[in-house]
């Protein structure tokens, strides 16, 4: 729920609302909860920030992008739209440098063809040229720089790098991934001080200063609490150290996604002479027209994308990549050859698991239900931002108006019973070694926390002899 410290204790310097009568394993556990809280709030919360900063600007990059790029994206509605082939030739006119890597066809009426050129000078290797093509004349509107299986434009590329890695690289991944690793765990227990100081909470309307600061914390984050669990669930899954767990569970659950196959034997068609390219045109032998046609006749409908063979002895691979809903992900692969359809993949013959990771990572992402899922996202990132703020508020109210608040005092977690404390540190030491991003930093606090409290208590006893 929150993100920043959390202070439902009862140390406020103003009269605070008498501490809650749980019972059972409850009791003890609180001030261990809120500790955790606190200070995970503390030290996680700058993180928490820039995540929700920048995911706030990459949810609205998607209505900025259709905005600055219109003159590439859009054209003026025609008549008939040229063969396919005819609009790549016109892409590789313009464009003759690298190879053509893929192409989307107009997918509406009012839209441009995409042309994606790979191994051009001046882009980045991950990236590609993406030249747009007007299908009712070929006229070449613009060519932009484009990454990504949703084919995100220049700016919303940089904010989507900016949100996952700082612009730093496999090693700026870390603050994305430690920060989601975090979020669920704050989430967690500020849900958990929440539910047992509710009656409490419910007196703070009308009132000021921390208190109504606290009510306000606590209301917001209970409310968007299921969307931080969300967002740190699926943001782990493409994580660097995280993901690659989840990635082996699923596949040991039998639930990675499947690929096409996109072989063909050239004896089976007398050589493979029909097949070799064209100067990286994309065109292999029976050319991209044929191949586009063999695709929508197994209902392959718009958006999709052809990808040439990578080689003599591949096939073309044509794909739905529509990812908003209802989702179309169906995928042919087409002999160049022949023309004749070699294999086909439906989304509905996914596992249930991919197809949950697949609208997980969409949701996320913000194309899963275009504008509404947008604006969904805008308002979980707005809410965090809220919650820091209100956090760090709280801790600043709890001191005397010149200095933040007094921290948690330590020692919460001696109060636990042993048949919670153990059966906790054994879910928590499972869950550090799947998520190292959370059992590294919550090791660390342990032992600096441990080694404070000793040193404060031989000075303690050196002072009372």
């Amino acid at each position: 729920m929150s993100t920043a410290p959390s202070t439902t204790t009862d140390e406020a310097p103003q009269p605070a609302a008498p501490a809650p009568t749980s019972r059972g394993p409850w009791a003890p556990l609180r001030p261990l909860v809120l500790r955790l809280h606190f200070y995970a709030g503390v030290l996680v919360a700058p993180f928490l920030l820039v995540a929700a900063v920048t995911g706030f600007l990459y949810a609205g990059a998607f209505q900025a992008e259709k905005l600055v790029y219109a003159h590439e994206m859009t054209v003026p509605v025609g008549e008939t739209k040229l063969p396919i082939s005819e609009q790549v030739a016109a892409a590789r006119k313009a464009h003759p440098e690298g190879a053509v890597a893929s192409v989307r066809p107009s997918p509406a009426d009012d839209a441009t063809t995409r042309v994606m050129l790979s191994g051009v000078k001046g882009v980045d290797e991950t990236h590609t040229l993406a030249v747009f093509v007007d299908p009712y004349t070929g006229k070449v509107r613009g060519a932009l720089e484009q990454y990504g299986s949703t084919g995100a434009l220049p700016l919303r590329t940089w904010i989507d790098e900016f949100h996952r890695d700082l612009h730093l690289g496999e090693n700026g991944r870390l603050y994305s991934e430690f920060a989601a690793s975090w979020l669920w765990v704050i989430a967690a227990g500020g849900v958990a001080l929440w539910f047992s100081r509710r009656r409490d909470l419910r007196k703070v309307r009308g009132t000021s200063g921390r208190r109504r600061t606290l009510g306000l914390h606590g209301t917001v984050g209970v409310w968007a609490a299921a969307g931080f669990f969300f967002l740190s669930a699926t943001g782990l899954t493409w994580s660097q150290y995280a993901g690659a767990s989840i990635d082996e569970l699923r596949t040991s659950l039998g639930g990675s996604t499947p690929s096409i196959s996109a072989a063909v034997t050239a004896g089976e068609h007398g050589g493979h002479d029909a097949a070799s390219g064209t100067g990286g045109n994309g065109e292999h032998g029976v050319g991209l027209d044929k191949v586009l046609a063999a695709a929508r006749a197994e209902g392959l409908g718009d958006p999709v994308e052809i990808v040439p063979p990578a080689d003599a002895e591949s096939a073309y691979v044509v794909r739905q990549v529509q990812r908003s809903w209802p989702t179309k992900q169906d995928s042919v692969a087409v002999d160049p050859a022949t023309g004749e359809v070699t294999d086909v993949l439906r989304f509905e013959d996914y596992p249930v698991l991919a197809k949950l990771t697949r609208w997980g990572i969409d949701l996320h992402t913000g194309v899963l239900f275009g504008l509404v899922n947008q604006i969904a996202l805008m308002l979980l990132a707005l809410a965090l931002i809220l919650l820091i703020v209100w956090g760090y508020r709280m801790w600043w109210q709890r001191g005397r108006g010149n200095a933040f608040g007094r921290p948690i005092p330590r020692g919460a977690w001696a109060q636990v019973p042993p048949y919670v404390l153990v059966p906790l540190m054994a879910v928590i030491a499972v869950l550090g070694y799947f998520v190292p991003l959370l059992g590294i930093p919550l090791a660390a606090f342990l032992v600096v926390d441990v080694v404070l409290g000793e040193i404060a208590h031989r000075r303690g006893r050196r002072t009372s002899a």
